[in-house]
């Protein structure tokens, strides 16, 4: 079969885009643990010495924005001055206002809040059914924030990972390159870095069965990764679509998810697609699967529905649309609460992917409509 490489990156929380995507679901989830029908469209910018938030929120609650920004600044790690970046010392700008009446109008009837398109995707290459590239670039990048806490306090907030999977048609084979970028304390020599890197990051993470003597290692390849964060480069919400999602392996809509409440489809729409696609390949209907959903601003009901199992479909994709329509109510409303979404649940998801993540207890991860599935296609 014809073999391929495919890359995906993930990023670490002190990643200045990253740490925008936290403060402002930080923002969303003050909101919704409070008022759960909160309107919430906020977003973060951050660069040296200042934090910037702005959008539309309205809420019947208060919350004190520059307090949660620092609070999550400090969370993340940005404790210190010679960061170039820190929750004492970071001016705080807010520029909020409600949203617009045009938009409520809509909303208010339980319609969709903006118009667009969003895709879902699902795949056997891994447990959690996501595509094999990101799920390791995640894991690396988990690993590398977990031991900057712990055996490499050098380490600093920022870092970033990537890996480069070689395929055999879908079937991932090999791990052909492992890329770490590692913010550092500039005292360290990289020989050091690359050695701890590769010994308490690479290693445990990764399994030996893909590595061989033919994988390469790139560890901080410019020399040096010592100003970062903040200080190094600006972060704004919603720029890190990929990593959020499938990184790269599946279609996107180009609309971001954090600082956006579930009325917005961009969000819940995307959840419910990833809801759907991962139910479908779990129930053996496919062995890949991509969806995609599209509405218009006021209209509860799509404009339209998409399936492709890209030749991996046990029955037609024609049929799969027809279960999908039949089984699932894909209003803004239905998918609020199908999948649970007025809680406080979103800062969570603003690092190490929004998919895949079986660890938060998240609905639109849940494979409960496999039976239901299989019933309905007659397998």
């Amino acid at each position: 079969m014809e073999r391929h490489f495919f890359t995906s990156e993930s990023v670490t929380e002190g990643h200045p885009d990253k740490l925008a995507d936290q403060i402002s679901d930080a923002i969303l989830d003050a909101i919704m643990a409070k008022d759960p029908n909160g309107r919430v469209a906020c977003e973060t910018f951050v660069t040296t010495g200042v934090c910037i938030v702005g959008g539309e929120i309205t809420t019947n609650t208060y919350v004190e924005i520059p307090g949660i920004v620092r609070h999550t600044i400090e969370e993340v790690g940005y404790t210190r001055a010679k960061f170039g970046f820190d929750y004492e010392n970071v001016g705080v700008l807010t520029a909020i206002q409600s949203q617009s009446p045009d938009i409520a109008m809509g909303v208010d009837t339980g319609g969709a809040g903006d118009q667009g398109m969003m895709f879902g995707f699902a795949c056997s290459e891994t447990p959690e059914l996501m595509p094999m590239p990101i799920m390791l670039a995640h894991q690396l990048a988990r690993k590398l924030a977990q031991v900057r806490q712990t055996e490499l306090k050098y380490l600093r907030p920022d870092g970033k990972s990537q890996v480069t999977i070689e395929y055999e048609g879908n079937r991932p084979i090999r791990i052909d390159k492992v890329l770490i970028a590692a913010q550092h304390d500039p005292n360290v020599a990289q020989s050091k870095i690359f050695e701890d890197v590769v010994e308490h990051v690479v290693k445990p993470t990764l399994a030996p069965e893909m590595l061989d003597k033919n994988t390469k290692y790139l560890v901080n390849p410019t020399g040096s990764f010592s100003v970062g964060g903040p200080r190094a480069d600006t972060g704004l919400t919603g720029r890190k679509i990929i990593v959020d999602t499938y990184g790269g392996m599946a279609r996107h809509g180009g609309g971001c998810f954090s600082g956006k409440d579930p009325t917005k489809v961009d969000r819940s729409a995307a959840y419910m697609m990833r809801y759907i696609a991962k139910n479908i390949v779990a129930a053996g209907l496919a062995e890949r699967c991509e969806l995609q959903i599209a509405y218009a601003i006021g209209e509860k009901q799509p404009m339209s529905v998409m399936v492709q199992t890209f030749g991996t479909g046990k029955v037609p994709d024609g049929k799969i649309i027809a279960l999908v329509t039949k089984l699932f109510d894909l209003t803004p409303k239905g998918i609020i609460q199908k999948l649970d979404l007025q809680k406080p649940i979103y800062r969570q998801t603003a690092v190490y992917g929004h998919f895949g993540r079986t660890d938060l207890g998240v609905r639109w991860e849940d494979t409960d409509s496999v039976e239901a599935l299989r019933k309905e296609a007659g397998v």
